[in-house]
């Protein structure tokens, strides 16, 4: 059981009230998101079948040659960009949008914009 003792915890708490309402289909995945303190990863899950169908963090290679922190608001971007253009090449193009318990704004906020630039639907 999660017990509120940190941010974490509450926005753990938060994400599993938001998970009983948001479910990813094969035919409209899940873009779940992550963020930590450096980095920032992006998922496309079906639910149904339980598997992650494309990931992109800014740990990926594509992202190798990306300079600054990666724990910022540009280096979101360039993440959602990069698991959008991996999301349409595997025929991908509408998802349900999972925040993760985390505010709409900022890191978050900059990654869903990029990714529905780059042609995603949610």
């Amino acid at each position: 059981m999660i017990t509120k003792e940190s941010k974490n915890d509450t926005r753990q708490i938060r994400h599993l009230r938001m998970r009983k309402k948001i479910f990813g289909t094969t035919e409209r995945p899940r873009l779940n998101v992550y963020r930590s303190l450096n980095n920032i990863y992006a998922q496309i899950i079906d639910d149904t079948k339980g598997i992650t169908l494309v990931s992109a963090s800014t740990l990926d290679k594509e992202l190798k040659d990306y300079s600054g922190h990666r724990g910022n608001k540009n280096a979101a971007k360039e993440v959602g960009a990069l698991v959008a253009k991996k999301a349409i090449e595997a025929g991908i193009k509408q998802v349900v949008f999972d925040r993760g318990g985390y505010i709409y704004h900022g890191r978050v906020k900059e990654l869903a914009d990029a990714a529905r630039e780059a042609g995603l639907e949610f």
